[in-house]
């Protein structure tokens, strides 16, 4: 085993969060990370969301079209229920979990299990989402990817929804959203609140 890959085999209980806006890479980082530790002969467990089925019933999928096997789970606590014998736990698509989690994967991580978990920063509102921001606070190391600004190319800091719909959870791809830097998003907000007044 190169050293390298020695170091992936002695990780104790930790958690790692993956966080940022859509289409930053989070999942693309959570597989690259799991398959890793798979290489380094460690038993993985992936875990998410049953109302994510975008991709694949229960694979994790990243927009690249990478892939994994996972277990669709409803809620956080069954994380921890088929979570035994194992040395690293995946979770994608955290922000659409319970708060529990947060509680799940200290738990987790106390018993020496490696805990990587990967979900948006925030909603297309620009307000945290979900348990990210305590699990960002509890975390070992966070590590906040980006996108890139579709319309100016710089660092992408929200996901602005394009289609006119206000319900929080909304299960999306590029037609739904884009990426868009804070100055551009100030801006796109001005146009949809142009757009509204117009209709």
């Amino acid at each position: 085993m190169n050293n390298n890959l020695a170091g992936e085999a002695h990780r104790p209980g930790r958690i790692e969060v993956v966080c940022g806006s859509m289409f930053s890479g989070k999942t693309e980082e959570l597989i690259r990370r799991l398959k890793r530790a798979e290489f380094a002969k460690q038993r993985v467990e992936i875990f998410k969301p049953a109302l994510d089925t975008r991709y694949s019933e229960i694979e994790v999928v990243s927009h690249d079209r990478n892939s994994i096997m996972s277990t669709p789970v409803d809620s956080s606590s069954s994380i921890l229920l088929l979570s035994s014998d194992i040395d690293v736990v995946g979770i994608d698509e955290a922000q659409f979990f319970d708060d529990g989690l947060v509680a799940v994967c200290n738990e987790l991580a106390n018993k020496g299990i490696r805990v990587i978990v990967a979900g948006l920063d925030m909603d297309f509102k620009g307000v945290p989402f979900g348990p990210i921001p305590a699990l960002c606070a509890i975390a070992d190391e966070v590590t906040k990817v980006h996108a890139i600004c579709v319309r100016c190319g710089a660092l992408a800091y929200v996901s602005h929804r394009l289609v006119n719909n206000e319900k929080r959870v909304m299960l999306g791809e590029q037609a739904e959203y884009e990426p868009l830097c804070r100055e551009c998003y100030r801006k796109a907000l001005e146009e949809d609140k142009n757009k509204d007044k117009t209709h």
